[in-house]
């Protein structure tokens, strides 16, 4: 790669408390963490932080308040090597933050609260967004997500979306305006309307838009859409011992749109996607444990040969 790509992630910016237990709890009472960490986080954020340690450019378009929250997050971000001039800050508004409980096997409760000040649509985009190469945005900032797809879009660049849970009508205002969507399964139930396997639910979506789809099933691995042949594919995720699944799909997004930029296949750039996101999983933090580009490219030859 002789010149790293450019990509902007839109989106969640939050004051993550991440606390490891063994078990989640299934009453309430007081519970004692067997470990823990305070971060920078919130999905376009950790998508963000993960396509930075995959080689790219990136900056971050996310809006947070004038609080020393606010502070801390821009200082952390800009550390890992993001561009955080972009980020809005709104006058009197709170930061956004999140409690998430991780236990023993990985899986999580997240309880995120955003300042519906914060989150207030913006009037215009924040800068010419025709020096990127792909565009990624999620769903917790609806109005920015919708104006940075739009221009992707109209600069014939990847216009990437990360459909996760989500209001319907939030998913069915950005799902016409993205060439690539990423779905996650409940996300994509909600679309679809009833309860399907991935597969199903991918084929679905695909039948609803031009636009390249994929669905996500954690360790089941993904399906995506070959219009050329008019069959849903599935991509396998790497075999791993999951210690902490927070951020998994963050980084699988990162490293998704690292792909596109970069111009791989969409099933390269799904074998990519998992690889990062497998390694993510065996390293608590959330998307502290995100890795870099040669440790991705070395699972991808690991599980997929070559010759495969």
């Amino acid at each position: 790669m002789e010149k790293p790509v450019k990509v902007l992630s839109v989106g969640a910016f939050t004051l993550d408390t991440i606390l490891r237990l063994d078990t989640l709890p299934a009453h309430q009472g007081k519970f004692i963490a067997c470990d823990g960490v305070q971060i920078a986080s919130g999905m376009a954020t950790s998508a963000a932080c993960a396509a930075r340690r995959l080689g790219a450019e990136v900056s971050l378009w996310a809006s947070a308040g004038d609080d020393a929250v606010g502070d801390q997050l821009v200082a952390e971000i800009e550390a890992e090597g993001v561009d955080c001039n972009l980020v809005r800050r709104v006058a009197g508004a709170r930061s956004a933050l999140a409690a998430i409980l991780v236990d023993a096997h990985g899986e999580r409760i997240i309880v995120p609260f955003y300042d519906r000040e914060a989150q207030a649509d913006p009037d215009e985009l924040p800068a010419d967004l025709s020096a990127f190469d792909a565009v990624l945005v999620d769903v917790r900032w609806p109005g920015a997500a919708a104006l940075a797809l739009n221009a992707a879009r109209a600069n014939g660049r990847p216009a990437i979306l990360d459909a996760d849970t989500a209001p319907l009508e939030v998913l069915e205002q950005l799902l016409p305006l993205a060439t690539h969507i990423v779905a996650s399964e409940p996300a994509a139930r909600i679309v679809c309307g009833h309860a399907l396997d991935p597969e199903t639910a991918c084929a679905d979506l695909a039948s609803r838009t031009d636009a390249f789809v994929a669905v996500t099933g954690g360790a089941a691995g993904s399906w995506w859409h070959d219009r050329s042949t008019g069959s849903v594919r599935h991509v396998a995720a790497p075999r791993i011992k999951a210690v902490d699944t927070l951020a998994a799909g963050d980084v699988f997004h990162g490293a998704f749109a690292v792909g596109l930029a970069e111009a791989m296949p969409p099933e390269q750039a799904l074998r990519f996607a998992s690889a990062a996101a497998a390694l993510k999983c065996q390293r608590f933090g959330g998307r502290l444990g995100a890795p870099d580009r040669a440790e991705t490219l070395a699972m991808m030859a690991a599980h997929w040969p070559p010759s495969s």
